[in-house]
């Protein structure tokens, strides 16, 4: 056989290797490829049975999601496993790498499964919005009981090969030759009656307690499913393994799968799926840049960035000086890292000997001296220009050779670059907010970055486990310069009417979390009192807010009353008071303002600044700014971000309102961005824009 799945005959057993870079993929030549040599393999007198392998990094990493959409070619994947099922032989899946989905589906047709050290499996259709649509949810239950199988389908997380074969889903674990294991087991299985397959086997369903079992695990995803349709397809898919024989119950997670495939959430999840691996694909870096080898890191400041900052290269097993001007500081610092990481212990998520290993990672030192030596230089210092220029200037000959990163959430990078004798080696890395636990990294190119300076930003973002997004600099980047349109229409939409509570549950009936001013008091309202009062900024509500020493939940008062240390707050009269006495001052005439007109006035114009920001160049690609909100924002994912969500809901309609919302308020920063005016004439959209980048 030829293509990207090969045949031979090795001692009486048929070797199948599957070989599709990058990841072996299920495509048409791939799906057709297995179900020949299965049937070949069947119908050979000399063959004893099969081994089914992967040649790469992978065994299959699952379907071919470019196939979506796009008309059917036979066979499907249903028919592969079907024709494994079938073979009068025994047949062994020798999983080496990555088994996901369709790939673990594959090997779930298969009579055993012999595992590597480095082996994956798992069935992540959930992050993708779908369930497993060739088996997943019927052939996993009766492998390994339906509790397990639902709660492994709904997480969409990988299980590595021990746990694999602790809970049943792997048969062994071979360190050394797998496909010497898998022709043995193949060998053992031939010299005797094959066991039931699980195209007939119903033993772990009908199993005392099996079905409470499953209800439990159910009732635990209610409210996922309640809001993520996939979730709820997914344990109904489960539990008709326990009613439905298989072809029946197969049938049904095919209407499923195609149901759920065609859904506008499906489709934001695969955007996300794509827009966060293209991020990944640094725009105008030449070939075969490298980054340069980062075997210590330096922080400056132990606060609650720096020390979070420094916590997420311990965490990555990355050696970390963490750096104050004052002794005192840096105790406190300390003290707060390890305090967390106790925490974690206390609570399972963390061993005693992890939070060891990690705090003797971290060394605290005082003085800025303490950079040498160092290959990259995070400063987290307070947003200061001056300072930070100054600190720049100062580290230019203490850490030669040294990356040079700044954390700042907004402020020139390109300042801070001409304050140092090599701009080429400074950048930021703007971390978000517990930078220990919030995925977002953005890198920051300045003017006269280097690519392997900015290569190897991206790189130890990874290493971090963090989504590193490139951007390019002005103030607040992408993700803060977006969210100051909401801001500020969060607090114009109090002066003409509405209350904090209607613009929270705008928010959060759109998905978010949390609203715009139950963070505010979460965080304190403090943070951007000063912020605004340094930089001659004005919010009138917040502003009067603070001055009546309404901070936020550290003095039980902000936007709403939190009485007796309550950490969900309520509707204060005060707060309304304070409000309307604001409108008065300012002239405006208050009146009633829809659930509809708020929840626009707070999205579409973070959509108009998104292209503003596509305009200037400050993202490549409008997936980039989606990846931006997902991971530093919690934008929901099931809406794909916010320039996705223009494209849902149609960029002329997006427009219209804009337009609408200016003339009706005279805020001019309403009025339709140039390029979103532009797609909206033509019947455009931002996806069109990411095609047409491709193309050129």
């Amino acid at each position: 056989m030829t293509g990207p799945v090969t045949y031979q005959v090795e001692d009486g057993i048929a070797v199948i290797m599957v070989e599709n870079p990058p990841v072996n993929a299920l495509s048409a030549a791939v799906r057709g490829g297995l179900k020949e040599a299965a049937e070949r393999a069947g119908a050979d007198p000399a063959v004893a049975g099969i081994v089914l392998g992967g040649r790469g990094s992978t065994f299959i990493a699952g379907a071919d999601i470019t196939e979506f959409g796009k008309p059917p070619v036979p066979p499907s994947l249903n028919e592969v496993i079907a024709a494994l099922e079938a073979c009068p032989k025994p047949v062994v899946a020798a999983i080496h790498g990555a088994a996901l989905g369709g790939g673990l589906e594959v090997a779930l047709g298969c009579d055993a499964r012999i595992v590597g050290p480095r082996a994956q499996l798992g069935l992540p259709e959930v992050k993708l919005g779908i369930l497993p649509g060739a088996g997943g949810t019927q052939r996993t239950p009766r492998l390994i009981g339906a509790d397990k199988a639902v709660a492994l389908a709904a997480s969409g997380d990988k299980v590595s090969a021990s746990d694999a074969v602790a809970m049943g889903l792997a048969d062994a674990l071979e360190e050394g030759d797998l496909i010497a294991a898998a022709k043995a087991k193949v060998r053992a299985l031939a010299a005797a009656p094959l066991p039931p397959r699980l195209n007939v086997r119903d033993d772990r369903l009908t199993a005392p307690g099996a079905r409470e079992a499953f209800e439990a695990a159910a009732q635990k995803l209610a409210k996922r499913a309640a809001e993520e349709p996939q979730v709820a397809a997914i344990v109904q898919s489960v539990r008709n393994a326990f009613e439905m024989p298989l072809e029946q119950g197969l049938a049904g997670e095919r209407a499923f799968f195609t149901q759920l495939r065609d859904d506008p959430r499906s489709l934001a999840l695969r955007h996300v799926f794509f827009a966060e691996r293209a991020a990944a694909h640094i725009p105008g870096l030449p070939r075969g840049t490298q980054p340069r080898k980062v075997a210590r890191v330096a922080v400056l400041g132990a606060g609650t960035m720096g020390g979070g900052i420094s916590m997420a290269f311990a965490n990555a097993g990355i050696p970390v000086t963490i750096i104050e001007t004052e002794t005192a500081a840096l105790e406190r610092g300390l003290k707060r890292i390890d305090g967390i990481y106790a925490t974690s212990v206390k609570r399972g998520s963390l061993s005693a000997e992890a939070h060891a290993k990690r705090m003797g990672l971290i060394e605290g030192k005082v003085g800025l001296e303490a950079a040498a030596g160092a290959d990259l230089v995070v400063e987290a210092v307070f947003e200061e220009l001056e300072l930070k220029k100054e600190i720049f200037g100062k580290l230019d000959s203490i850490a030669p050779g040294a990356i040079l990163a700044s954390n700042t959430s907004y402020l020139d990078i390109n300042a801070m670059a001409a304050a140092t004798s090599r701009p080429q080696d400074v950048l930021g890395m703007h971390f978000f907010s517990p930078a220990n636990v919030m995925k977002l990294l953005e890198v920051v190119r300045a003017e006269k970055t280097s690519p392997e300076a900015l290569a190897t930003a991206v790189e130890i973002g990874k290493k971090l486990a963090k989504v590193p997004v490139v951007v390019g600099v002005c103030h607040g980047f992408v993700g803060n310069r977006m969210l100051a349109r909401r801001t500020q229409q969060a607090e114009r939409l109090l002066q003409e009417g509405a209350t904090p509570a209607q613009v929270d549950k705008a928010l959060t009936d759109f998905g978010f979390r949390m609203g715009p001013f139950a963070m505010g008091d979460l965080a304190g309202l403090d943070i951007g009192w000063r912020i605004r009062k340094a930089t001659g900024g004005s919010a009138p509500v917040a502003d009067a807010l603070c001055e009546a020493g309404r901070l936020g939940q550290k003095t039980a008062k902000g936007y709403y009353d939190y009485p007796e240390g309550a950490r969900a707050g309520v509707e204060s009269a005060e707060v309304q008071g304070i409000i309307e006495g604001v409108s008065q001052k300012l002239g405006i005439q208050r009146r009633e303002i829809s659930q509809q007109e708020i929840a626009e006035r707070l999205i579409y114009p973070m959509i108009n600044e998104g292209a503003r920001i596509l305009e200037e160049g400050i993202a490549a690609r409008p997936g980039d700014i989606d990846v931006v909100w997902l991971y530093g924002y919690n934008w929901p994912a099931w809406r794909g971000g916010p320039m996705h969500h223009a494209d849902a809901l149609g960029l002329a309609h997006v427009a219209e309102r804009l337009a609408a919302y200016a003339a009706q308020t005279g805020d001019d920063s309403l009025k339709p961005a140039p390029l979103l005016s532009k797609l909206a004439a033509e019947g455009g959209s931002f996806a069109g824009l990411k095609a047409e980048a491709k193309a050129a």
